[in-house]
């Protein structure tokens, strides 16, 4: 399944799909460790990315209907995509990495969350979009929250990072509270 999505773009943040140049640029970024355990990697999980995991990450988005690379001053820096997409209820769950440590703190990532939730609520006509984000990821809630998302729960204890128990905070926003933005 290949996907449809189009390119969306705002002031300093374009949301493309991939190109064969994406797997040099995805390979020289690697894995950075505090990256890696803002998803719930422990430290000594954490492992080197391997020019073979680059090209596998860029043909996954062949495989994957609703995914973008976020590109930023010219440069890949991350991806985002809408995944458990469910048009009969017109929901589904978002995610999104910044693998740019020098991109981190700019606004990059709140940008392309916008970018995305005007199109799952625009052209897909979707009602709902949740994430889920470990409870120390302040950088994270902080960008869901600028984007309208709301605090909806708690998963008690479901990661185990860095030999200590974490909860998910379970994140929602719904349409008409993103237009009210």
């Amino acid at each position: 399944m290949t996907s449809t999505v189009p390119d969306l773009q705002d002031a300093g943040v374009r949301l493309r799909r991939p190109c064969e140049a994406d797997i040099d640029a995805r390979f020289a970024l690697g894995t950075n460790a505090d990256i890696a355990r803002m998803f719930g990697v422990s430290r000594d999980n954490v492992r080197p990315f391997t020019r073979a995991a680059a090209e596998k990450w860029v043909r996954n988005f062949d495989q994957h209907p609703h995914a973008w690379i976020i590109e930023a001053e010219g440069s890949l820096i991350g991806e985002i995509r809408l995944d458990r997409v469910d048009l009969q209820d017109r929901r589904a769950s978002m995610a999104i990495g910044i693998y740019d440590t020098t991109c981190l703190g700019r606004g990059f990532g709140s940008k392309a969350i916008k970018l995305v939730l005007g199109y799952a609520f625009g052209a897909m006509q979707l009602h709902r979009i949740s994430v889920r984000v470990l409870a120390y990821n302040d950088r994270a809630i902080r960008a869901y929250e600028k984007c309208g998302f709301v605090p909806e729960g708690r998963e008690r204890e479901t990661a185990f990072v860095d030999g200590h128990w974490y909860d998910d905070i379970i994140m929602g926003v719904l349409a008409h509270e993103f237009a009210a933005l």
